[in-house]
């Protein structure tokens, strides 16, 4: 019965893996997480997280996937066929970053054009908001949740940065997807390391990487460091939307499942590690030229990339418009390898639930989100990017990453059966910890971090956004996925041979 598309190599699935995991987040989120919590020192807890929750959390989402044979829908279902739910949960966080994932990807490729002759001026935060984004409320005075025109400048992009996404997935996995990543990985990692070593050369380089590395061991017994450690490992990985089920589910049956997630999780790492060296060899310079503190430049998110990289390429000494076309040019081909993976989940699960052929499943799943990511590309776009980003990944893959673990650890007590999976495959076998780690480590973190940020939402509205808007672009997203999930897994499947009931009962699942 085993008719499932397959990666070509190793090789393939690894880079696809790594490519999925590698996004922006590693080079603007990571560094300023590192700095903020305690420099060098930061790197214990993030080793102890990455060790702990991120690592065997992988193994469990590669061995499910490669174990049942299918999307996460399916390969919930066939685990236990009243769990078919959270795959199709998964699935519904995976489409909703999906929609404006991409306009994020738009920017930055536009941002690739304006470095060419630094067309963004002396003034970076107000070319962005202003001119570049026409923010609603600053071009017209428009209040948050006002959508306003679509700006042609983010359109036009995000136009391009679906076709070559969809364009890709139509091919498949292995002479689409595949064949994309052996080429955007490398060229993302040449490029990026081009950045880190010229970084490193600047005046002041020095003075950023003290900043990031020199430890600050007063809190490293801070519960806030730990837990910063922990989020971001577990948002870095790509774990809890159904990407990493997706993509082992194409894997061969002798596989090595455990060695490949230690080879994707550290791989994922050293990325990140060297974002940190770049971006803050960089923030040195430009605090060095300001003649300020690196606590005055040091920052994440869109403002690091959009606003204070452009203002570091201004007094770039020489050749500043060819390393800002790097560095964009690195936000795209990381951007891109992350997007497609992020769309294969929902592709997957169309095609395995309503056996629809892939063509299909890309033009309903695909262009659906592309209709939908329009929203961002208006001129009120950013207030519903930044809130839905913001809950759907502390209140939906957060929560999903909990509700999964907690199911397949206590409720199925499927542990063992996965560990056994996977052993029976892998040159390196998992013990107890492994067990200890999934069953008390992983829920009780992910179960802090949800109330933590459950209770902060509940006292303060994030970023001081009106109550309305929150509750439709943010709490409403986030409670639409998990309804939807339910919806989707109440329909019945295709085909009746998929033998949900013969996996569930754990029978003929390692034929």
């Amino acid at each position: 019965m085993e008719n499932r598309e397959q990666w070509g190599t190793r090789a393939g699935f690894l880079l696809a893996a790594v490519g999925s995991a590698v996004g922006l987040g590693n080079i603007w989120r990571f560094p300023y997480v590192a700095y903020d919590n305690g420099g060098g020192a930061f790197f214990i807890p993030y080793l102890f997280a990455l060790l702990t929750a991120g690592i065997p959390l992988l193994i469990m989402e590669f061995t499910m996937g490669h174990k049942y044979r299918g999307s996460a829908p399916l390969s919930y279902a066939r685990m236990h066929r009243r769990t078919e739910w959270i795959g199709w949960w998964q699935v519904g966080i995976a489409f909703v970053i999906s929609t404006y994932y991409s306009v994020i990807i738009a920017w930055a490729l536009a941002y690739t054009y304006f470095s060419i002759g630094l067309q963004w001026g002396n003034d970076t935060g107000g070319f962005l908001m202003a001119e570049y984004l026409q923010r609603v409320d600053i071009v017209n005075g428009g209040a948050i949740g006002s959508v306003g025109s679509i700006v042609p400048g983010v359109f036009i992009p995000l136009v391009l940065v679906w076709v070559i996404a969809l364009g890709i997935l139509f091919k498949g996995v292995k002479k689409g997807i595949e064949k994309a990543n052996r080429i955007f990985i490398p060229t993302l990692l040449i490029m990026f390391l081009m950045i880190v070593i010229r970084a490193l050369t600047l005046e002041g380089a020095v003075l950023g990487l003290e900043a990031l590395f020199k430890p600050d061991w007063s809190k490293i017994t801070s519960s806030e460091v730990w837990i910063a450690a922990y989020g971001q490992i577990f948002f870095s990985l790509s774990i809890a939307f159904a990407i990493m089920i997706t993509y082992s589910s194409y894997l061969p049956r002798k596989s090595d499942i455990n060695n490949n997630a230690f080879i994707a999780a550290f791989s994922n790492s050293s990325v990140e590690l060297l974002a940190g060296f770049g971006v803050f060899a960089a923030l040195g310079f430009m605090a060095t030229q300001a003649n300020v503190p690196i606590e005055e430049v040091a920052t994440a998110g869109i403002g690091l990339a959009f606003v204070v990289f452009p203002e570091i390429l201004n007094s770039f000494p020489g050749l500043n418009g060819l390393f800002g076309v790097l560095f964009f040019g690195s936000l795209v081909f990381a951007g891109l390898s992350s997007l497609i993976s992020i769309i294969e989940t929902f592709v997957a699960a169309v095609e395995d639930k309503f056996k629809v052929s892939r063509t299909k499943a890309v033009m309903l799943g695909g262009g659906l989100s592309a209709m939908i990511s329009i929203l961002y590309a208006t001129q009120g776009g950013l207030f519903f990017l930044d809130a839905i980003d913001y809950f759907i990944n502390n209140f939906g893959v957060a929560l999903a990453g909990l509700v999964s673990v907690v199911t397949v650890a206590w409720f199925l007590k499927k542990l063992s059966p996965l560990q056994d999976h996977a052993n029976q495959i892998s040159d390196l076998r998992t013990g107890l910890w492994w067990k200890i780690c999934l069953g008390v480590v992983t829920p009780a973190v992910l179960g802090y971090m949800f109330i933590q940020n459950l209770v902060n939402n509940i006292r303060n509205n994030y970023e001081g956004y009106p109550t309305t808007f929150l509750l439709y672009s943010g709490w409403g997203v986030v409670i639409a996925t998990i309804l939807i999930g339910f919806v989707l897994a109440s329909l019945k499947w295709a085909e009746k041979d998929l033998d949900i009931k013969t996996y569930s009962q754990g029978e003929g699942a390692d034929d």
